[in-house]
């Protein structure tokens, strides 16, 4: 082959800095492509050649498509010794170069495929069913083409093989909820074998095909442990009544052929997806031997089995899976620090051994086939192992079509987060799903202003309308940006053709909340998020006029300031010195540089704003509103604050005091006032008066203006001082009241809404943003009209997914609670788990990457959620069935107390039976679920045969859930079990939250119910958490030193409002958030002693935030509570008990309570 002339690949590189990889190929491709134009057919196979070795020798690929474009350069070769590429070149040289690059752009899609999950190998070892895309997928167990098995648009997941390999089972949301379905591994129909409108997850299939899965569906009446949980169910090979295996909670199962069990437990609630942690409730593996002569009876577990535990690592121990002896087993475990797959016996004699040593991400998703293959899912990708092996991944290709398309058109008529009100008042300035719009007041017209996948929030118009400034979230980073319109004939938005945006602070910052200073001249906005910073438009220096470290921002857009109407001053929340709990209400002097704290409040201040022109200011307080008992919340009131004492005493006339000043009068100073009137309302329109504030008596000058106290939402006082109009719950929700301040009469003017309130610059009236939708209000009447708009959306999902990946993981970087985000590599995670997103198609796996992302923070209160909403519910009835009847009908076990049965009829007991519902009779074996789908909420008729009678039909109006029947249940059981263990000496009341209701209901069961009580026990085991943890400690922690007696007659002791004698706090593993918190305090102020089992650190303070697709939600735990004692924060410090005590799975089964019965005989001795 002769000297080509063209300029070599490697030289094309080092000219055009070419990356080396896989890319290179086309790069080089497409650079000799415009050098040449194809000038002939030898400088074309020259090209694919010289490219082919070049990219080869400096990036020593290996990869599929590095052979498919060597294969491709050697074909071109031999085509041009027999004249072939010449001719089309010739002849078509522009569909040639098409061709090639749709090959090379094939080759490129056949790539291998990241976000591999929930894989399972076939039992004899030769496929792996896996989920990718919300799709099913089958592949050679060594790699290769994968086969799709199912495309509907719904998310399918979860594929296990049944045991002859013939079928896979697996959940889908085709109908809605989460559903079991089976499909022949060839492909087809998938049939359904679930109707519950729950949430159904399989688990394993048995040898006869039945199925094991999990649902929180209803618990058996003997199960003593806490309610609300999934249960473990089975179902037969082809559907029917699903039967009750355990109320025990099991993340997954395995079951060996001669019956034994073992099982991945959950002791309460964490982030599934968290990693690193070592504590208390971290999974464990539990081995299951049913008692003799039950393994070849119904499939159960019971109490009368043999319950052993496997494990005792601290940290994470999940995914057991038996291999074929029926004795050894496999299982991940983070022992090592990642998860991994170890190998372990049921004996539990032998020491784990570890078998792979994968690091910075989990093993996931393990699975065995009979010839002991096992097969899971790292890093995104297929891997199998077996038995002294090495891990092998699979190369696996998949070729299909992309179902989600890149922009999906809608029409948004509601939902808008954000509002701005045009000077004129013509136009309003909105955000929908993270654009800025316009719309008209008086018309339907809404013209786009941003089209971007990511988010802007916060909008504000320029002085003269022209100008909109608003936040937006770009390149990373919040930055404040302009939008403006470029014709000089354009009069507004809503019509305007030609705008121009551009950023207006700097790149890289984190700024946003902008408000333009009311002469024009000036931006004010948030800096590092609680700073106040102002920039001069004209000259564009910018002056930090708050410091960032003087107030905490725990969400975004919880700080508030607003500009006076002369422009020089600034009202702001306060938070100096530690007054997180308690903010002010702060004042800026910009000409002086100074703050001065304007409330000085122990109490909470906020929700403020300018009135009277500047002379005055109103806020709200609740320093004179009825507080919660316990937790937070009060009642709050409008206040006014005057700043000029002449303004303050013509607001405190009243009529009378007015008619009678206007009397004293002469004409001459009449007629001088109507002059002054007139010169300072022309003044007024030109330019605002300098304000002159006199802050010295403005606390002798504040005025409280509500005549009562409420739940207020957001006010605006008019100009003019004569009409209130403040937001406060009412009877049936929160209502927008107007008062008018002459005679005190108040007005409901709005029913059912709740929102913020912008008033037009001429102060005739003011717009409301809410749920339902914007309201225009005259200020004069209180009349209102509704706004509509229509604005055209281009949903992005690609891009905003990756927007609110990035989102996510700069809000963490800059909001953790620790600086350090405890030390973790947290830039290296952003790179490690950006790579899925091509990959992720659906809010399912977008939210299990996220909580992967976020579990390396080793750290509480996070993860992602993605709230699916199917929209359909189960009618709940108020019973407890017998799950081992088989009969016709549903047998009832108990009635529930306060249940909807129990109401409707006081009669019905156990043993009466359900024979139909709706007509439908139940019939034994029979799916009765879908009977009550659905019938939440109506009228319902159910036939009952009481006392083995003929059935009578009643109506019944199902709830939603028994929830709170059973939970009512579980604590009498624990009330009457104290009672009858201490002969009514010991008191026993649970914490269900730390929160107000929970604190009334315990404070008032102490101080009354059990008044002469000697000692009580307080449970806070399954609790969520809240803020309560000073209160109960307080309560709990009075010491006696008065008694009232007169005449020798007891009548009570001070403190009357604590509990002076000894107590005992519960403790468990699922106890949460500040319900971890508070053992901490119990303990460290030596209030009594701790007995159950230990409490997870968990005691972070957390921002759970929606997204711009509001599906999808999570957490960041951002403010850290440090123990004075140790000098560490709390989060990770396990609290341990003084009394260590466990509820093992037999004695739950039984209904028992061990950590009860040991609080009880500690509370004795105390008594003794």
């Amino acid at each position: 082959m002769r000297k080509s002339k063209l300029i070599p690949a490697e030289s094309l590189c080092k000219r055009f800095v070419v990356p080396s990889g896989h890319c290179s190929y086309i790069v080089f491709f497409v650079l000799s492509i415009i050098q040449v134009n194809f000038a002939s057919a030898h400088d074309f196979c020259y090209i694919c050649t010289d490219m082919h070795i070049y990219a080869l020798a400096s990036a020593k690929l290996t990869s599929k498509l590095d052979v498919l474009l060597s294969a491709f350069a050697i074909f071109a070769v031999s085509l041009y010794y027999i004249g072939i590429i010449k001719k089309i070149y010739m002849k078509k040289t522009l569909s040639a170069l098409s061709a090639i690059l749709m090959f090379i752009g094939t080759a490129m899609a056949q790539e291998s495929p990241l976000w591999l999950r929930r894989n399972s190998i076939s039992p004899d070892g030769k496929q792996i069913v896996f989920n990718y895309k919300g799709d099913l997928y089958v592949v050679s167990s060594d790699g290769g083409r994968a086969r799709q098995l199912t495309s509907n648009p719904a998310y399918d997941s979860d594929p296990i093989w049944t045991p002859d390999g013939k079928n896979i089972v697996f959940s889908s949301y085709r109908e809605r909820s989460k559903d079991i379905f089976t499909i022949p591994h060839e492909g087809g129909s998938p049939k359904r074998l679930t109707s519950h409108p729950g949430n159904e997850t399989p688990l394993a299939v048995l040898g006869d095909g039945s199925i094991l899965f999990k649902a929180a569906v209803q618990q058996d009446a003997a199960y003593g442990d806490f309610p609300g949980n999934a249960q473990l169910y089975i179902i037969g090979k082809d559907g029917g009544r699903p039967e009750l295996v355990t109320s025990l909670p099991i993340s997954e199962i395995s079951v060996s052929s001669e019956g034994d069990i073992i099982y991945e437990d959950y002791k309460g609630y964490e982030d599934p997806y968290r990693k690193h942690h070592t504590s208390s409730v971290t999974r464990d593996i539990w081995h299951y031997a049913p008692a003799a002569g039950k393994a070849n009876g119904s499939f159960s577990i019971s109490p009368d089995g043999k319950f052993t535990k496997l494990t005792s690592f601290k940290g994470e121990d999940r995914d057991p899976v038996f291999a074929a002896d029926g004795k050894t087993f496999y299982y991940l475990s983070e022992h090592d620090g990642t998860l991994n797959i170890y190998r372990s016996d049921i004996s539990g004699k032998s020491e784990p051994v570890q078998l792979t040593f994968h690091k910075g991400n989990p093993v996931r998703y393990l699975s065995i086939s009979n010839d002991g293959t096992l097969a899971y899912s790292f890093d995104g990708e297929l891997y199998t192992l077996r038995e002294g092996g090495k891990p092998e991944k699979l190369e696996i290709e998949i070729i299909a079509d992309q179902n989600e398309r890149q922009v999906q058109e809608t029409v948004f008529t509601s939902g808008a987060t954000d509002m701005a009100v045009s000077p004129d008042g013509k136009e309003v300035a909105i955000v929908l799903r993270g654009d800025v719009y316009v719309t008209s007041t008086d018309y339907r017209t809404t013209k786009r202003i941003t089209n971007t996948p990511e988010q802007e929030r916060s909008v504000c118009f320029s002085k003269d309308g022209r100008t909109l400034y608003y936040a937006a979230e770009r390149d990373g980073h919040w930055g404040i940006w302009e939008t403006s319109l470029t014709d000089k004939d354009d009069k507004c938005f809503t019509y305007a053709v030609k705008t121009e945006e551009k950023p207006v602070t700097a790149k890289g910052e984190t700024c946003f909340q902008p408000q333009v200073s009311p002469d024009g001249k000036s931006i004010a906005y948030l800096k590092d998020r609680t700073g106040i910073a102002v920039m001069d438009l004209k000259s564009k220096k910018e002056k930090i006029v708050l410091d960032r470290n003087v107030n905490y921002s725990y969400t975004d857009g919880d700080q508030s300031f607003e500009w006076s109407p002369d422009s020089r001053y600034i009202l702001c929340n306060y938070q100096a010195n530690g007054g997180w709990n308690n903010e002010d209400v702060a004042l800026i002097d910009l000409q002086e540089g100074t703050v001065t704290d304007l409330t000085e409040s122990g109490y909470s201040d906020g929700n403020f704003r300018w009135a009277l022109n500047g002379k005055a200011m109103t806020w709200s307080s609740d320093k004179a509103g009825y507080r919660s008992h316990g937790s937070w919340g009060a009642e709050r009131d409008i206040y006014i604050m005057f700043f000029d004492g002449k303004r303050y005493a013509e607001f405190m006339q009243d009529k009378e005091d007015r008619a009678i000043s206007e009397m004293l009068k002469s004409d001459k100073d009449k007629k001088k006032e109507e002059k002054e009137e007139k010169k300072d309302s022309a003044k007024a329109e030109k330019k605002s008066d300098k304000l002159v504030l006199d802050l010295a008596e403005r606390k002798a000058r504040t005025v409280k203006l509500t005549p009562y106290s409420g739940r207020l939402g957001d006010h605006y006082l008019t100009r003019d001082g004569k009409k209130l109009f403040y937001m406060v719950r009412l009877e049936k929700g929160t209502d927008l009241c107007m008062l008018d301040l002459e005679d005190k009469s108040v007005k409901v003017v709005a029913k059912g809404v709740y929102g913020a309130l912008y008033p037009t610059a001429d102060d005739k009236s003011m717009f409301l943003l809410s749920g339902s939708g914007i309201s225009k209000i005259s200020t004069a009447s209180g009349s209102r009209e509704s706004i509509s708009f229509s604005g055209d959306f281009d949903y992005k999902p690609a891009k905003e997914r990756e927007y609110m990946f990035n989102h996510i993981w700069k809000q963490v970087d800059e909001k953790f609670y620790v600086a350090d985000i405890h030390g973790i590599d947290w830039k290296g995670y952003h790179d490690t788990y950006a790579r899925f997103l091509p990959h992720i198609t659906n809010n399912f796996d977008f939210q299990e990457m996220l909580s992967e992302m976020l579990g390396e923070l080793n750290g509480s209160h996070t993860g992602a959620r993605y709230y699916y909403r199917s929209g359909l519910n189960t009618g709940c009835l108020g019973a407890i069935f017998d799950h081992e009847y088989k009969g016709d009908g549903l047998r009832i076990k108990e009635v529930l107390k306060g249940g909807h049965l129990y109401i409707i009829d006081p009669e019905i007991k156990e043993g009466d039976i359900i024979e139909a519902i709706d007509g439908t009779e139940i019939t034994a074996g029979m799916d009765w679920y879908g009977l009550l789908k659905m019938k939440a909420g109506k009228k319902t008729v159910i036939s009952v045969s009481k006392n083995g009678k003929k059935a009578k039909e009643m109506y019944i109006v199902p709830s939603y859930s028994d929830n709170s029947a059973l939970y009512r249940r579980w604590v009498e059981q624990r009330e009457e079990m104290v009672k009858k263990l201490s002969g009514g000496k010991v008191a026993y009341v649970h914490v269900q939250g730390m929160d107000s209701d929970s604190f009334r209901k315990v404070y008032s069961e102490l101080l009354g119910k059990y008044r002469n009580c000697q000692a009580v026990i307080v449970d806070t085991r399954h609790n969520g958490g809240g803020w309560l943890h000073d209160d109960l400690a307080t309560l709990l922690s009075g010491q006696a030193y008065i008694r009232f007696e007169p005449r020798g007659q007891y009548i009570g002791t001070e403190p009357y409002s604590k509990w002076t004698k000894p107590s005992c706090v519960l403790i468990g593993e699922d106890n949460y958030s500040d319900a971890s918190g508070f053992p901490y305090v119990y303990k460290t102020l030596g209030i009594g002693k701790l007995i159950g089992a230990p409490v997870p650190g968990t005691m972070t303070a957390v921002w759970w935030e929606n997204q711009i697709d509001p599906t999808i939600v999570f957490g960041i735990p951002q403010v850290g509570a440090i123990g004075i004692k140790e000098g560490r924060y709390l989060e990770n410090l396990q609290v341990e008990p003084d009394i260590a005590v466990y509820n093992d799975p037999a004695s739950v089964l039984r209904g028992e309570d061990k950590q009860l019965e040991a609080a009880v005989a500690e509370m004795m001795k105390t008594i003794e």
